[in-house]
């Protein structure tokens, strides 16, 4: 193979990353005019209210290998390299935050691994962050763990969206046409001969994150739903379950009435009405969340809106 010919493009999302594009931008070029390819840039503007926008059109004008793609507004992270990956043509997409937690020194790694091993994917582990907190610690553990047992998905803890991707698995994800983009899953579904590199994240560069929690529980949310109904069967087994032990109170219940023992109370009332009010809450909640989703797909609104870009349709 002439990998001199072959066509890599980096693929990153922001959002109100002015501080981080232009460092982000010389530092991975800094690495990739070592190496012999044909590189790319694609940087989709994620509905920025910064100059985000502004810094993109600049280099841009000094650099023919840098696209741009700009929303009409904030869709999110997913959607946005889900864009990107929809408007590249190349022999291989490297994804990566464009605030430098991502190592550019590791772009090397993920093109030889992918030529080495000749497969379709190159995947990241993020190995422990000592910075991070306790609870985000935790909720990535709880999440996964809960994700591989009620789907049929076997995601690693720490995996991230720093990857390597070739032709065949971007033309398979470009033809995706779900709303609830969940790349992850999306990468480990499609399945394909995949590898794996694992690397420490560094400080971001500049700003702060923007995966609040809200955020952060809404991707949780969209994981699971995508890709398992088993949260819809344990509503049906937790309503059998319930309603089993409900009929061992019986006997109780006729023996107070036929013998007239039985108290004139409402907290036990209050109780029972109580934790079956929100028992049927939460059953009514993931059903919800399955029809939210059903709706939405079928209403067939754009997954996302560009505003302006400077890559020409094919």
């Amino acid at each position: 193979m002439d990998t001199s010919k072959l066509k890599i493009c980096i693929l990153t999302a922001a959002y109100n990353e002015e501080q981080n594009i232009t460092t982000f931008y010389e530092a991975v070029k800094k690495v990739i005019e070592k190496l012999p390819f044909l590189f790319e840039f694609c940087f989709v503007n994620d509905g920025s209210k910064d100059n985000t926008l502004s810094v993109l059109k600049t280099l841009a004008a000094k650099d023919a290998n840098i696209k741009y793609v700009s929303f009409s507004r904030n869709f999110g992270q997913q959607i946005a390299l889900k864009a990107g990956i929809d408007a590249i043509d190349a022999d291989a997409i490297v994804m990566m935050d464009c605030d430098l937690q991502h190592p550019p020194e590791l772009i090397p790694k993920l093109i030889d691994i992918w030529l080495a091993e000749k497969v379709n994917i190159v995947n990241s582990i993020r190995e422990e962050d000592k910075d991070l907190s306790w609870f985000k610690k935790k909720t990535s553990q709880w999440f996964y763990k809960i994700l591989n047992k009620i789907s049929d998905l076997k995601l690693e803890a720490g995996q991230a969206d720093f990857r390597l991707i070739d032709r065949q698995a971007t033309q398979t994800l470009k033809n995706s046409k779900e709303h609830d983009v969940f790349l992850r899953g999306m990468i480990q579904w499609i399945g394909y001969k995949q590898a794996k590199m694992v690397y420490t994240p560094q400080k971001r560069h500049a700003g702060e994150s923007k995966y609040t929690f809200s955020k952060m529980f809404k991707l949780a949310l969209a994981g699971i739903t995508s890709f398992s109904v088993k949260p819809l069967h344990g509503a049906i087994y937790l309503g059998f379950t319930i309603a089993f032990l409900s009929l061992l109170y019986l006997p109780y219940v006729l023996y107070s009435l036929f013998t007239g023992n039985y108290e004139n109370g409402w907290s036990s009332v209050l109780l029972t009405i109580a934790f079956f009010g929100g028992l049927n809450l939460i059953i009514l909640g993931i059903v919800g969340v399955y029809i939210g989703n059903i709706l939405i797909q079928n209403k067939e609104r754009p997954l996302y809106i560009i505003q302006e870009q400077n890559i020409v349709e094919r």
